[in-house]
Parts: structure tokens; C-alpha cells; sequence
């Protein structure tokens, strides 16, 4: 930081010039073109649309440092879409592609975008727009070649950072899965039940009816099954009333319960409930017997088993019912065995998916303290000749 604000001090201490993309950017939209199917064989070079690679593909239509800036809707309003590529790359009609011209670093450029607000700038509509013209109308900070690029030298230590933590945690997740194969595989000594049959009590919920308002911003947690995803869960995102509790199917359920998602896309996932809640119906909800099964043992081997759950789905949505789940099997250890089998994959388990302590906690303060330095290095003043005097883009939310 102290050799950037020496640079700033240097070559821009009055602040620094806003330009138009339109003034320092190559807008090179004419090369951009869907792919030919006879293309969309196993290629090497990345097919990008609005919302990243679309797929990889033979041929190419650039090569270079480039930007690509979402155009229509297909990417979020909240977090707009805004690429790097340095290579060959196939853009389809999808993405503006634009890149800095002699005095402006294309990764300066990018740097800067995924911070900007583009809402100001869409056409209406179901499906936002972000049209050429309104695109070559933004105004970004120009300051010198050397503060552009030591910006870059900081924001690309902050990004090494968090891949290299992200692909740590992609280890330590098949590191995980490893040993947990390898701990729940038994001989043929090991007895055999099923879900059902170590169960106290299975449950299933209901959906309060959406349209009547009574029903929604109580403080009873509801559950539903996008949720369920091999976590220990402590809160719902949607809330209920005792109204909706009364006329609905949902009921309470008792805390440390494996849930099973048993509906379409999310069949066969897999969670345990540290709160006592409420479910919709595509939640299976299995209280497990603690004379007979550890209920994090049960968890981690319905975790293990969520492909083959998933292969068991019927129907066009593939869905699961409660009596697939209950009569699904389980090798039954004795309790001193599972406890020891928990002790070590929960291990893994919280280094995999704290969001308090493991890794994606460290990745999550990595990206806090990432974006705290981009918005700060990249807010200049402006310069009192230069013709914007403002940050466009950031100034229209406030």
C-alpha cells in the first residue's frame, strides 16, 4: 500500500481523469458469434456466454487479455457478470468483449468493473439489457499506467490467496470423501438394517398456502429441500407462523434429525437439523434411535450413499418417497465403533464445511477483505478538469 500511495502521490495528486468506455476501450463485438454445432465437439478453448464458459469448443474468435461484460439478462442484476480471459476464447453473442487501449491495463479494467453498478445503465424489461451504446457511455477512473498496475500486483495477491485455499479445501473435500468411504465399508460380520428400523419416528411437513400472508414472517423455522445439502443446519431462511403450523402439514421436529431431500433435483441430499423446526413435504425427517445408531454415523453413510439414493428416484421428476428412504440399508456397527468412525470424518467435516471455522470460513474473510481493498483502491477523485468529476457508475446508487 505505502509504494501505491507514493505513486499517487507522484503522478496523479489531484485526482485522476473519468473517461468513457467508448474513449479508452476496443470494443471488438463484430467478431463475436454463437458456435456451429459441428464445433461443439471436445475442444480446448473456452465458449463464453453471459454467464462464464458455456462449454469448450474447436476454433476461436479471440486471442488475447480481453473483458467480457455480460449483455442480457441471463446474468444477475446483484452481481452482473464481468470476465477476464487471457488466451484464445470463443465469445458468443451473448458478451461484449472490450479491452483497454494503450493507456488503460485490461486488468485494471476488470478489476474495476466487478465492483461497478451496472442497473443504472440496463434496458426494462423481463430480460435486462446492457445494449452497446449504454455500455460505451460508462466512465471509469483513468489514473497512470503505474498506479493501474500496482493496483492489479495487490488485487492478484488477494485472488492467489483465495485459490489457493479454495483448492485446498477441494483436497481436504476429497480427502474427506476418501476416508469416508474407507471407514464405512465393512465385512459381512457387520449386521444390516434399514433406516426405518433404527428410527424412532420419521417425518415428513408441508407447505403453508403461499398466498395468504398470515402464514409467512412468524418465527417458526421452515425447511425446505435447496436447503439440504450435508450441512448442520441452525437456521431457515423462511420463517412461519403457529397460523400456518395450525392449517398446514408442517409439524415440529426434534433437533440432531437426518434429513433426507427426496424431490426432483434434490433427491438424496442429506442434512441434520441443530434446531428443533418445521419441513415442507419433500423433507424425509428420520429421528434416529440412540440405543441403536449414532445419529451422525447415519448421516455421514447417507451422505456417502447420495448417488445410489439418487438412481432410486422414479418418476419424470425422480423423486424419492419416505418408504424408499426407510427401507433403505445400513451397516450397523457397534455404537463404539460408529463413535469412533464420527470422530474422525466430523473432523473432516468442519475443516470441509464450517462457515465459523474451517476453510470456507478463511475463504469467506479472504473475499470480505478482498472486496474491502478493490472498492478502496479503486475510488480515485476526480480531477477538476476532468469532464465526468464524478464515478459514474458507483454514484447512481447512492
Amino acid at each position: 500500500m505505502s509504494k501505491l500511495e507514493e505513486l499517487i502521490a507522484e503522478l496523479c495528486p489531484d485526482g485522476v481523469e473519468y473517461v468513457r468506455l467508448a474513449e479508452c476501450c476496443d470494443i471488438e463485438d463484430n467478431k463475436r458469434k454463437p458456435v456451429k454445432s459441428s464445433l461443439r465437439i471436445p475442444g480446448d478453448t473456452p465458449y463464453y456466454g453471459a454467464n462464464n464458459i458455456q462449454d469448450y469448443v474447436e476454433g476461436y474468435t479471440h486471442y488475447g487479455q480481453y473483458v467480457l461484460i455480460a449483455e442480457d439478462g441471463s446474468a444477475s442484476l446483484e452481481n452482473y457478470s464481468v470476465q477476464y480471459v487471457d488466451g484464445f476464447f470463443w465469445a458468443n453473442n451473448h458478451v461484449h468483449v472490450i479491452k483497454g487501449r494503450k493507456d488503460l491495463d485490461t486488468k485494471f479494467l476488470y478489476y474495476y468493473l466487478t465492483s461497478f453498478n451496472f442497473i443504472p445503465f440496463l434496458t426494462g424489461g423481463t430480460r435486462a439489457k446492457l445494449n452497446k451504446g449504454n455500455m460505451e457511455e460508462i466512465q471509469i477512473p483513468l489514473p497512470p499506467l503505474p498506479v493501474q498496475r500496482e493496483i492489479v500486483r495487490i488485487l492478484d495477491n488477494f485472488t492467489e490467496l483465495t485459490a489457493e485455499l479454495t483448492a485446498e479445501l477441494t483436497a481436504r473435500k476429497k480427502q474427506y470423501e476418501y476416508y469416508r468411504d474407507l471407514l464405512l465399508t465393512f465385512d459381512d460380520e457387520v449386521p444390516i438394517s434399514t433406516l426405518g428400523e433404527i428410527s424412532i419416528k420419521t417425518y415428513s411437513g408441508g407447505t403453508p398456502l403461499a398466498s395468504n400472508p398470515e402464514y409467512y414472517g412468524g418465527d417458526i423455522p421452515w425447511l425446505r429441500t435447496q436447503e439440504v445439502c450435508f450441512v448442520d443446519i441452525y437456521d431457515t431462511e423462511i420463517k412461519i407462523t403457529p397460523a400456518a403450523l395450525k392449517n398446514s402439514a408442517a409439524k415440529w421436529i426434534p433437533k440432531n434429525c437426518v434429513i433426507v431431500a427426496i424431490s426432483g433435483a434434490t433427491a438424496g441430499r442429506s442434512a441434520i437439523n441443530k434446531i428443533p423446526l418445521t419441513t415442507n413435504q419433500h423433507c424425509c425427517c428420520l429421528e434416529i434411535n440412540p440405543h441403536i445408531a449414532h445419529y451422525r454415523y447415519v448421516f455421514h453413510w447417507v451422505s456417502s450413499q447420495y448417488q445410489m439414493l439418487k438412481a432410486l428416484g422414479q418418476g419424470a421428476r425422480s423423486d424419492l418417497n419416505s418408504g424408499i428412504i426407510k427401507g433403505y440399508p445400513i451397516p450397523l456397527p457397534p455404537l463404539e465403533e460408529q463413535a469412533r468412525i464420527v470422530a474422525i470424518l466430523d473432523r473432516f467435516d468442519t475443516l470441509c464445511n464450517d462457515l465459523t471455522s474451517g476453510l470456507p470460513a478463511e475463504i469467506e474473510a479472504r473475499r470480505r477483505q478482498y472486496e474491502y481493498y478493490r472498492d478502496k483502491l479503486l475510488t480515485f477523485p476526480a480531477r477538476p478538469d476532468s469532464p465526468s468529476g464524478r464515478r459514474a457508475g458507483k454514484e447512481a446508487t447512492a
